[in-house]
């Protein structure tokens, strides 16, 4: 497996743009997979399969270049606004899709791949922008941001795991005596991550949106951060999760719960195979329901999807490549094997889940697939929303570490959101 930092992956595409000026020279066609994901035997399979198709196609190379998610997130879409980048990326910023390549007319059986993968293709279509019937690539994953719960530390405080019915405030307070009585360090904690934020946003009743403009943060939005705060002064939520990186880095924390220093973890269903890997039985843990609050239980949604970029010098390879990827066996496989909820309709998977503690959790997953509330799906598909999470994670760092009051934090945020306003009403 290729492992790069943010550095080496700019590194790593101008090595690429120098093989793509001498392709025109040889028989060869090079097309460039970009690829991340936090579970490693996921990006070394996915590394595999590219050598799998190179066989199949000894007229193509694939060059696989795996990076971290924050390095994908800040440089992809500045590559491909300048017509550089990659052939084909794994993403999770719908806001890429002007950039989509239609494969439909270079795939060998499009409507049996539509067939497939279904309405999920709709995810990637955008009104104006993608045309209607267009296969642009497909969903590789479907995420729902829930609590992992440490239930060895639980027991040992003799705490009941919360109920379904459980508010945050009472998570992290049951979180927090279970810290106390066990001497866990990290009672409660969650990615840096502005998307992993926002699912009890909307519990709180937080809504982001207003009269067709973005608008935060609300008044139920400020509850919940006031209340994110306090936590952190009580040492609820351990300042230094966040306030250990700088601006709007990503981080995650999914080590920390691994090393068992961690009560209560909010993260996704993407986690689950990395943990019953790692954590095997050190101790006994699973997923709760989505936090509820004054406007209900839910589950942030999310996603990935493998696309292709229209900037592209070979449409067919890419075509074929993802077509390759994008099929049943691999899909299968893929769902299978890493306990991922792919948008291809794939039937019966059986879920290699190893322990009770995965089963249990990915069971808790599936049943929250319709917690999920309707404008938590259409933020993720609103131009502009990458900036809005991104501002959420520089603001939240500066209140958590004090370098911004809570009256400073809301004024900082409500103001960033007017300059993302402006900058979207003068494109």
């Amino acid at each position: 497996m290729k492992g790069y930092l943010s550095g080496a992956f700019a590194l790593a595409l101008a090595t690429v743009s120098l093989a793509w000026s001498s392709t025109a020279m040889a028989e060869t066609k090079t097309i460039t997979f970009l690829f991340t994901d936090d579970d490693q035997a996921y990006v070394e399979r996915m590394e595999a399969l590219s050598k799998e198709f190179e066989t199949a196609h000894p007229d193509v190379k694939v060059n696989f270049v795996s990076s971290g998610y924050d390095a994908v997130a800040k440089q992809l879409p500045v590559q491909l606004a300048v017509g550089e980048g990659p052939d084909i990326a794994k993403i999770t910023d719908w806001q890429l899709a002007p950039y989509y390549l239609d494969m439909r007319p270079y795939m060998k059986d499009p409507d049996g791949f539509a067939k497939l993968h279904g309405d999920s293709l709709n995810t990637l279509r955008f009104p104006g922008v993608n045309d209607p019937n267009s296969i642009n690539g497909y969903i590789a994953s479907q995420t729902f941001n829930l609590p992992f719960v440490n239930k060895t530390l639980f027991e040992q405080a003799n705490e009941p795991l919360p109920k379904p019915t459980a508010t945050l405030k009472e998570i992290v307070e049951a979180s927090a005596r279970v810290a106390k009585a066990t001497g866990a360090q990290i009672p409660f904690t969650m990615d840096r991550s502005g998307h992993r934020f926002s699912g009890a946003a909307f519990s709180y009743g937080a809504n982001y949106v207003k009269d067709g403009k973005f608008f935060f943060p609300d008044d139920a939005a400020k509850r919940y951060i006031t209340d994110l705060y306090n936590w952190t002064k009580d040492g609820s939520f351990p300042k230094e999760m966040w306030g250990a990186a700088g601006g709007t880095q990503y981080k995650n924390m999914g080590d920390e719960f691994v090393n068992g220093n961690v009560v209560t973890y909010l993260a996704g269903n993407w986690m689950v195979n990395p943990f019953q890997k790692k954590i095997a039985d050190s101790f006994d843990w699973t997923a709760i329901s989505a936090p509820c609050g004054d406007a209900g239980c839910y589950a942030m949604p999310g996603g990935t999807a493998i696309v292709g970029f229209k900037r592209t010098k070979y449409p067919e390879a890419v075509a074929a490549f993802i077509e390759f990827l994008g099929s049943e066996k691999v899909q299968r496989e893929i769902a299978e094997n890493y306990v991922i909820l792919t948008g291809a309709d794939i039937k019966d998977p059986q879920y290699k889940l190893e322990s009770k503690n995965a089963k249990d959790a990915m069971a808790v997953f599936l049943g929250s697939r319709n917690s999920v509330p309707q404008a938590a799906r259409d933020l993720e598909r609103l131009k502009g929303s990458s900036a809005v999470y991104q501002l959420i994670v520089q603001r939240m760092s500066q209140l958590i570490v004090g370098e911004l009051s809570l009256d400073d934090t809301f004024k900082a945020m409500s103001a960033d959101v007017d300059k993302i306003n402006g900058a979207l009403a003068a494109k």
